[in-house]
């Protein structure tokens, strides 16, 4: 059976996939048909259910609950992994408030988590990620978001951190921020999804047993070609909780829906959140 699959380019992604990709574990005779693409717009194709799995910011998820639902493997969520606010010099709430501040998508977990920290903000504008700090550094825009290899490089290109979304998470709440992860048609069997989740957990599982296997396809796709860069990244990125969400990672997921519903930046669902598992 062939489906489509969408991740992002990024170190996490690609070590998390390599092995599923490339055949390495069992697939349990599924194939994938690969399309790798930034995750805003990874979140705008789940609005037009594009894709039979894709990676989805938590953010974007609460905009497509009726299409897909959360796999327990292959998250990107924990501590010390959030987004940050960055500018050329210190700026105080007013100055970001008047903006322009850029950020990777509307509908990036990093956008939800600026809402909550800078409610008051004008004008924001829309870059590709990778895009952000080169407007911040030509003046284009005020502030700016930064995700991935980035939140790795900015400090030498004399940039400035303003905030750390994800410690001003984890300050509120004591909870590991939840930033992405994996979905599937939620119209889908539950056999079917849940031989979906097995086949990446293993993936993921036979990139910590086997680290030297993903590199290359690591290296084909990062936007940032520094190795060191990117090892921090998967560092930063894929952890246990990637094999499985576990109990506080549902926790974690849950609470960021209920407080963005509570305070309206989400719209409310009905729909179960989390794949159900067979015994």
């Amino acid at each position: 059976m062939k489906l489509s699959l969408g991740f992002s380019p990024c170190p996490n992604d690609t070590f998390i996939f390599d092995a599923l990709v490339h055949q390495k574990i069992d697939t349990e005779g599924l194939t994938f048909d690969v399309q790798l693409a930034d995750v805003k717009e990874l979140n705008t194709w789940a609005q037009a259910g594009k894709l039979d799995i894709s990676k989805l910011s938590f953010h974007a998820y609460a905009h497509v609950f009726d299409q897909y639902i959360l796999l327990d493997a292959g998250s990107a969520l924990g501590f010390g992994c959030g987004p940050l606010l960055i500018a050329q010099s210190p700026l105080d709430e007013s100055a970001v408030n008047e903006g322009p501040v850029a950020i990777p998508g509307e509908l990036t977990t990093a956008h939800f988590l600026l809402n909550l920290a800078y409610p008051q903000i004008k004008n924001k504008r829309v870059h590709i990620f990778s895009d952000i700090e080169a407007k911040v550094l030509d003046g284009s825009v005020q502030a700016g978001l930064i995700i991935h290899e980035n939140r790795f490089t900015y400090a030498d290109k004399g940039l400035v951190k303003l905030i750390d979304l994800g410690q001003f998470w984890e300050d509120k709440f004591n909870l590991p921020i939840p930033l992405g992860g994996i979905f599937c048609k939620r119209s889908f069997s539950p056999a079917l999804a849940q031989k979906i989740n097995r086949v990446i957990r293993r993936s993921v599982e036979y990139a910590f047993s086997n680290p030297e296997s993903p590199k290359a396809y690591i290296q084909a796709h990062a936007q940032e070609m520094d190795p060191a860069v990117q090892q921090k990244h998967i560092d930063l990125y894929v952890n246990d909780f990637s094999v499985d969400l576990g109990e506080q990672g549902r926790q974690a997921i849950q609470h960021l829906f209920d407080f963005g519903r509570n305070q309206g930046i989400i719209p409310p669902s009905e729909k179960p959140i989390f794949l159900k598992y067979s015994e």
